[in-house]
C-alpha cells in the first residue's frame, strides 16, 4: 500500500466529513439520501405492478455524488459477493452507467435481482462511512445497483461475463435458485461444462415461486437467467435429483462434482388445534400457487379462493409478501398476526412500510392458539391470545409471553402460515453417508464441501433459511472450493 496516498485520501475523507458537518441546512438538504420513486399505495394495493419505480439518471448521479470514495471501503466487507461498490458508484457519478454495470457483474451475476430484494440496510449500507462515522443515512447502494442493472437491461447492450476455454469437465447443480445461479456463473467463467437441474418447470427457484412480481418481476429474473445461459450454462427442468435420477446415476453420466442448493422448501406449522382445516395454507404453497402457477388468474387449474378476511401468521418478508398479495387479490381485511412488536419484525423495514401504506392491518403481540371451522370443515375463526414481551431469548430479542385469559376470536376466511421453513430433505435422504445437522441442513466445511468429497452445498440447504445475497455468496465460495477440489484431483 502507498502510505502517502493513504494518508492523503484519509485527510480528504476527514475534510469532506467536516464540511458535511458544517453545511448549512440548504446545502445539507441538497445532499440528503435520494428517495426511491414508487407507486401510490392506494393504487398499487389493487394491482400487481412493481411498487418501486427506480431512479432517474439525474437522481442516480446525484446519489452517487454522496459517495466519498473511502480509502478502505467498508461497504465491500458488508457485501457477501464482494462487489467493488465505490468503483461502480464513481462510474455512475460520471454518467458511465454501462461501465458501472460491467464492474458489478465482475462478482454479481444477478444485479437487477439483488438491487431489489437484498437487505442492503443490514449489509453493505450498514457498513457505509455515513452510517458508521456520521450517523447519517448511508449511500443508497441498493437503489444504485438496481438503477445500473435496469439501465443495462433496457439499453440493448447487455454484457455477458467472459468464460475461459472449455476444460471439458462436467459439473452439476441441484436447484436453480440464487445460490446455484451464482455458482454456475463462476464455474462457467472457469471453463467448466455446467448443468443445472431444476425440479420445477421454471428456472429461478425462490426468485420465481417465492417473491411476487410487485417486488421482483419475473421478466427481470428471466433477463438475468438468459445472461447466465449465454455463458453456456445448461438448464434441465422437471428433473428431480434423487427421483428422476440419483447422484450415483449422474456420476455414471460423467459429472465430476455436484453443488446442492435445493433450498428450504419444507413448510413449518405451529401444531395447534384446527391447523388442518380447509382454508389454511403454508406460505410456500400460497406463494407458489400464485406466483408460479397462476392461481390468481381465471381459468387456471389451481385457483386460490380467498374471501374477505385474510390472516397471515408471521413477521418476516415471506409474511409481508403473502399478506400484500392477499390485499391485491381482493381481501377487505388483510391482517398480519405477529407475537412480538412491529419493531422486532425480521422483515425489511421497506417491506413493512410498504405494507402499512397499503392498508395492511398489523395485529402485533398476538399469537394464534387454535382455529375454528364451519360445518363443512372450512376455517371461519382464529383464536388469538395476547402476548407481552419478557426477557431476551437466545436471538437477543425479548421473548413473547402469553397473557393468561386474554384469548379472543377473530373471523377469517383464509389463514396463511409464514412461521419459517425447513430444508428440503430429498437429497440428504437419497445420498448415503451425507452428514446433516439435527435441523436437517447439510454439514459443510469452509470450502462448502460436504462429508462426501464430490458433493458441495450452499444456500438454505446449509443455512436453513437466508437471504438471496447470502445464498449467492455461498454459491461463489462453493465454486472456488469445487475448483480447488477438482484441480487437486487432476494433479493426483
Amino acid at each position: 500500500m502507498d502510505l502517502k496516498q493513504f494518508y492523503k485520501d484519509q485527510r480528504k475523507i476527514e475534510w469532506r466529513a467536516d464540511i458535511r458537518k458544517s453545511m448549512k441546512t440548504k446545502e445539507r438538504v441538497a445532499m440528503t439520501r435520494t428517495k426511491m420513486l414508487e407507486q401510490d399505495p392506494k393504487i398499487r394495493n389493487k394491482n400487481g405492478k412493481e411498487v418501486n419505480l427506480g431512479l432517474t439518471e439525474q437522481l442516480a448521479m446525484q446519489e452517487a455524488r454522496r459517495c466519498i470514495d473511502c480509502p478502505d471501503p467498508t461497504c465491500i466487507s458488508g457485501c457477501p459477493v464482494n462487489i467493488y461498490i465505490p468503483k461502480f458508484i464513481k462510474k455512475i457519478e460520471i454518467g458511465d452507467f454501462l461501465g458501472a454495470a460491467k464492474i458489478i457483474k465482475e462478482t454479481n451475476s444477478l444485479p437487477a435481482v439483488c438491487g431489489r430484494v437484498c437487505p442492503q440496510e443490514k449489509q453493505c449500507e450498514a457498513q457505509c462511512f455515513y452510517s458508521i462515522k456520521l450517523n447519517e443515512p448511508p449511500v443508497a447502494i441498493g437503489f444504485l445497483e438496481r438503477f445500473v442493472a435496469d439501465y443495462e437491461q433496457n439499453s440493448g447492450e447487455m454484457t455477458t461475463p467472459e468464460v475461459a476455454e472449455s476444460n471439458g469437465i462436467k459439473v452439476a447443480a441441484v436447484g436453480s435458485g440464487p445460490a446455484s445461479l451464482a455458482w454456475a456463473t463462476d464455474m462457467a467463467r472457469m471453463g467448466y461444462d455446467v448443468t443445472v437441474f431444476e425440479a420445477l418447470h421454471e428456472i429461478g427457484g425462490v426468485l420465481k415461486y417465492g417473491i411476487p412480481d410487485f417486488r421482483l418481476p419475473n421478466k427481470v429474473v428471466d433477463v438475468e437467467i438468459n445472461n447466465v445461459k449465454a455463458m453456456g450454462v445448461k438448464f434441465v427442468t422437471n428433473f428431480i435429483v434423487g427421483k428422476t435420477a440419483s447422484i450415483e446415476v449422474l456420476r455414471e453420466r460423467g459429472f465430476e462434482a455436484f453443488f446442492v442448493a435445493s433450498g428450504a422448501g419444507l413448510p413449518r406449522f405451529m401444531n395447534i388445534p384446527g391447523e388442518n382445516f380447509n382454508g389454511i395454507f403454508s406460505s410456500n404453497e400460497f406463494l407458489t400457487r400464485v406466483n408460479l402457477m397462476g392461481a390468481a388468474k381465471e381459468g387456471y387449474d389451481t385457483p386460490v379462493s380467498l374471501g374477505k378476511n385474510i390472516a397471515v401468521i408471521g413477521g418476516g418478508n415471506t409474511a409481508m409478501d403473502s399478506v400484500r398479495i392477499a390485499k391485491r387479490l381482493g381481501a377487505e381485511r388483510a391482517m398480519i398476526v405477529y407475537r412480538r412488536t412491529r419493531e422486532e419484525m425480521p422483515a425489511r423495514v421497506e417491506e413493512v412500510e410498504h405494507a402499512i401504506g397499503e392498508e395492511i392491518e398489523f395485529m402485533n403481540l398476538n399469537n394464534p392458539v387454535a382455529y375454528l371451522a364451519d360445518n363443512k370443515g372450512r376455517v371461519k375463526e382464529m383464536v388469538l391470545q395476547k402476548m407481552e414481551l419478557g426477557e431476551p431469548d437466545e436471538s437477543g430479542r425479548r421473548r413473547p409471553v402469553p397473557i393468561e385469559g386474554s384469548e379472543y376470536n377473530v373471523p377469517v376466511d383464509v389463514v396463511i402460515v409464514a412461521v419459517g421453513v425447513s430444508p428440503n430433505p430429498l437429497i440428504p435422504a437419497s445420498v448415503k453417508g451425507l452428514e446433516t445437522t439435527r435441523w436437517g441442513t447439510i454439514k459443510v466445511n469452509d470450502d462448502f464441501q460436504s462429508s462426501i468429497e464430490d458433493i458441495f452445498a450452499g444456500g438454505d440447504i446449509v443455512r436453513g433459511g437466508a437471504t438471496v445475497i447470502l445464498a449467492m455468496g455461498d454459491g461463489r465460495d462453493a465454486a472456488t472450493g469445487m475448483d480447488k477440489y477438482i484441480q487437486n484431483k487432476i494433479k493426483k
